[in-house]
């Protein structure tokens, strides 16, 4: 397996030092950037998962996951923010912005690194595709497309479009897919389940409400049949 590579960005030297040293010592390529700008000029489409500092001078964290997710060249990088700012409004923007993470300080590396090997090692249901209509879902380039037309997922939402996709009509409660999606050393609560799905839904046009919620069941993916 290719060796993953990870950028961290950070304006913090002793941080990024740490960061640094533990990521290599668990067998990934990791740079730093102490700035979004510098981020920027180092070419992020090269990167596998980026580590990333909301409260930055310059351009923020969340500015810079905006504009990263607004390119396609970018918008499949999963982040994990490491931040200070902690409320649930805070929380939620960055999930809002396409997060596949979000830590806040503060915390032991021990944690940072786990919740790093958990994103870049969700797995998949192992169908190579799935489909519905004009909804498809390519396990194998990691691309949805309705119409033929790319929709940008976090992989987050990915793996939750294609777990329920796989089982149409089954229905998940929220700590189902907490297990299914989420890997067992990371702590999810349902609210984090409610806030991707909402998302998800957001993206996926006129199959939104196939999406379908059990009030005091859990979700489903809703087929013509069902």
């Amino acid at each position: 397996m290719d060796q993953k590579r990870i950028l961290i960005v950070d304006d913090e030297h002793d941080l990024c030092e740490i960061f640094l040293f533990n990521l290599t010592a668990a067998g990934y390529e990791a740079d730093v950037a102490y700035s979004a700008e510098e981020a920027i000029s180092k070419g992020i489409d090269g990167y596998d998962l980026l580590l990333l500092d909301v409260m930055m001078p310059g351009l923020s964290g969340f500015e810079l996951a905006q504009r990263l997710k607004a390119d396609e060249h970018t918008a499949h990088i999963p982040i994990i923010f490491i931040t200070a700012k902690d409320t649930e409004e805070d929380t939620l923007r960055g999930f809002g912005l396409g997060a596949d993470d979000y830590v806040t300080k503060p915390f032991s590396i021990r944690e940072v690194v786990a919740r790093v090997n958990a994103v870049l090692k969700r797995s998949l249901p192992p169908a190579m595709s799935l489909q519905y209509d004009s909804l498809l879902v390519d396990q194998s380039s990691k691309t949805v497309t309705i119409d033929n037309v790319t929709v940008d997922l976090t992989r987050t939402e990915f793996d939750l479009l294609a777990l329920l996709l796989s089982r149409q009509g089954q229905v998940f409660s929220r700590q189902e897919l907490i297990d299914r999606v989420w890997p067992n050393d990371v702590i999810v609560s349902e609210r984090t389940v409610d806030v991707n799905i909402t998302r998800l839904r957001k993206k996926l046009g006129d199959y939104a409400s196939r999406i379908v919620t059990r009030q005091g069941f859990g979700y489903c993916f809703e087929g013509a049949n069902n």
